[in-house]
């Protein structure tokens, strides 16, 4: 009898699953991309003296501007009306109404600092040709604020402090040899200074800016990364981060007096950074999460963990404390829904919405959640990635796929809102954000598998992300192609020249095609990395043969499969040549290629209606060389 059960049972559940693959699923709404292109992008928070507003950077313009909203609730008001080039939001001034803002042309990175004067009229506080400026913080008294500017010597960045009142300023730090101020501690005496090594090495100096000593803290013989993070409110001591000794980096504390260094936090993940409160009483880490990002907030002296704030739509992405302490703002950010902007009162309790990026057309259940997945590689080593499947993947309904490789290298594909992503599997294709290799947030043995490799084994993960693809039954093995932007580019066009037969299309965007002139033409204030790309990479004299060998564009004869090259006209890492000639070279096998160039875009996209054609071209061409097949 019971034999008899256990088969009756049997049966029941073939039937109850043929019955679960018959039945109609709901179905999922296909969205155009100007209804994905209405969704805003928005990032920064800083608090206006009276902690009435908060000034961020949004492109609901269709190009970034910087726009203020009160805490309590209301329409976003923009404060600059650029139509021309992105324009990205520093932090209010801590006494009046003033901002600085930051800009650069078109995306050449060359960007420069104004301030927003009380009468609505702009200054360019970093005024020149040729030159690039960041805002480095404020003083401790509110009377001041710092500036690094290359305008000196264009490899390297010096410190100044500007006054608050009349932007005269005094340089407070000479940088002629690549140890890059980082930090700068309250009182004022002590500057922290990060000098790379190579990619997976760097350590941290220590400068005494009234005695004008400068002293090297981190000595070390094993490869290991130290850098600055943040100097404590009392100016004793030095915060920092480290992976000396284990696998992911943790908070360290370098005590400046006595010079003993102590560990102050850890997770089983990289410890990516941390920071205090104005007024000292929390401290916020972030922690990166096997591709997702978790916040971590303690209070006092005692570093009693903050509870916070439960809030739908995603993970909290990071905090800002007003200068009293009393409020609180956060991005939460989900693979279905982008940046929104929240406000905490820390007395009340309560939680307030700002913003609602997502376009009101599209409804987040259609939309995909991510998932984690890993599979073994060709040498037994385990990648990460991140997958997103369209809903309508079924076994008797396959689907194809695309391997999406970020930049870098050493870049990470994460968790969070990715609209190119959703408008991809919306349209049908399952994607996988590999981390292949060299991607960092996996340990310092995975991030350094890469060196001197590249071509080679990081491209063979790729390889083998198209045989687990094939392993999950919802996936048409025929129908599999590749993309990426910048080294993700690279991969892509290494995949398609170096392994032709094994993707069935190649979506390169501002990717290296000849490693020898993309070395050879680094930004001059990418100076200080330039050896650590060297070491890396390879150098483009010592290593020239190597780099010839692993270059597509000498390979570019044996690409036969269809390739879409996307690329920025200002671009400055990766330049306009790099494309122009492996789409010319790929032409003379008669090969498909689409080329698509931005003239007003650098390296990536800053404005919306370049992102739309972008998107929609990427789908088109995947419609016709993949869907299509």
């Amino acid at each position: 009898m019971s034999v008899m059960y256990r088969a009756a049972g049997a049966v029941a559940i073939a039937l109850a699953m043929q019955m679960a693959y018959a039945a109609p699923a709901k179905p999922v709404r296909k969205y155009t991309i100007e209804q994905f292109m209405a969704t805003t992008s928005i990032g920064g928070a800083s608090f206006s003296y009276d902690e009435k507003n908060i000034l961020f950077s949004s492109n609901e313009s269709g190009i970034f501007n910087v726009y203020s909203i009160p805490v309590g609730g209301g329409k976003p008001v923009a404060l600059t009306k650029s139509t021309v080039d992105s324009t990205y939001a520093v932090g209010y001034f801590p006494a009046d109404n003033r901002f600085l803002f930051t800009r650069d042309k078109g995306g050449d990175e060359q960007n420069h600092l104004f301030v927003r004067e009380l009468d609505g009229s702009d200054k360019d506080l970093t005024p020149g040709d040729k030159l690039k400026a960041s805002f480095f913080g404020w003083s401790d008294d509110r009377s001041a604020f710092y500036v690094l500017t290359n305008e000196r010597n264009p490899k390297f960045f010096d410190l100044y402090r500007y006054s608050v009142k009349d932007y005269s300023r005094t340089m407070l730090y000479q940088n002629d040899n690549g140890i890059s101020p980082s930090r700068i501690s309250r009182d004022e005496k002590w500057l922290a200074l990060n000098k790379p090594n190579t990619t997976a090495d760097s350590d941290i100096y220590l400068y005494n800016l009234a005695s004008k000593e400068m002293k090297h803290i981190t000595p070390h013989k094993d490869v290991a990364s130290y850098e600055a993070a943040s100097f404590d409110p009392e100016s004793k001591k030095l915060f920092f981060t480290s992976n000396a000794g284990g696998e992911f980096t943790s908070i360290r504390t370098y005590d400046l007096a006595s010079g003993q260094v102590a560990e102050h936090e850890k997770a089983g993940w990289d410890v990516v950074g941390t920071g205090f409160s104005r007024d000292g009483r929390f401290r916020v880490s972030v922690v990166n999460q096997d591709g997702s990002t978790v916040l971590r907030v303690v209070e006092g002296k005692a570093e009693k963990p903050m509870a916070l704030p439960k809030v739908p739509g995603g993970d909290m992405s990071s905090a800002v404390f007003s200068d009293s302490g009393k409020l609180m703002a956060f991005y939460v950010n989900g693979d279905r829904s982008p940046n929104n902007l929240f406000v905490y009162d820390l007395a009340t309790k309560k939680v307030k919405q700002l913003t609602q990026s997502m376009s009101m057309d599209i409804d987040p259940n259609d939309l995909v959640e991510a998932e984690v997945v890993r599979f073994k590689s060709f040498d037994g080593m385990v990648v990460p990635s991140i997958y997103y499947e369209p809903k309508n993947a079924a076994p008797n309904a396959k689907v194809p796929a695309v391997v999406f490789v970020h930049g870098g290298p050493g870049g990470q594909t994460r968790r969070g809102y990715n609209a190119m992503i959703q408008y991809m599997v919306n349209n049908g294709y399952a994607v996988l954000g590999i981390n292949n290799r060299g991607s960092s947030g996996y340990g310092k043995t995975f991030f350094m598998a890469d060196d001197r490799k590249h071509g080679r084994e990081p491209l063979w993960d790729c390889i083998e992300a198209k045989t687990f693809l094939a392993s999950r039954g919802y996936i048409d093995p025929e129908r599999i192609g590749i993309m990426g932007g910048s080294y993700g580019g690279y991969m892509t066009l290494a995949a398609m020249a170096f392994r032709p037969e094994t993707f069935k299309v190649g979506i390169d965007i501002f990717g290296v095609s000849n490693w020898i002139r993309t070395l050879e033409s680094i930004p001059p204030y990418w100076e200080n990395q330039r050896k650590a790309l060297y070491e890396e990479i390879g150098d483009p004299v010592k290593d020239k043969d190597f780099l010839v060998a692993t270059s597509p564009l000498f390979h570019a004869a044996h690409i036969r499969k269809p390739l879409m090259v996307i690329q920025g006209k200002n671009d400055p890492r990766v330049i306009k040549p790099e494309s122009d000639e492996i789409v010319e070279a790929v032409k003379k096998s008669n090969v498909p290629v689409d080329y698509v160039v931005f003239d007003d875009e650098g390296h990536g996209f800053s404005k919306k209606k370049n992102q739309a054609v972008a998107n929609a071209k990427i789908v088109e061409f995947l419609d016709k060389h993949l869907k299509g097949m």
